[in-house]
């Protein structure tokens, strides 16, 4: 069974496309360390089956899932009615 993740801060680049606006994803353990996992390895983690990553803005959670474009996978927040992207609209990881 996959461990369900908060998202709480993403590194990203000034590029528009979106498969290279995310590098990274990060957040806070239980032990309140932080934590950061590049964007290839926090899309292979979900695919395996080992991790599942949600955001929560204004005490509304959603998910975050795989997406493609252009055949580059890139992570994203299912459709939540809210713009921009909640995934692209978090702070900045330390």
């Amino acid at each position: 069974m996959a461990d369900n993740i908060q998202v709480k801060c993403i590194k990203k680049t000034n590029r528009t496309d979106p498969h290279e606006r995310i590098h990274g994803i990060g957040g806070v353990n239980p032990s309140g360390t932080n934590w950061y996992l590049p964007l290839d390895d926090a899309i292979a983690g979900i695919e395996a089956g080992k991790w599942k990553f949600y955001t929560s803005v204004a005490g509304k959670s959603v998910w975050v899932v795989i997406a493609t474009h252009n055949g580059h996978k890139y992570l994203k927040t299912e459709a939540d009615g809210l713009q921009p992207n909640n995934l692209l609209s978090l702070p900045g990881c330390p």
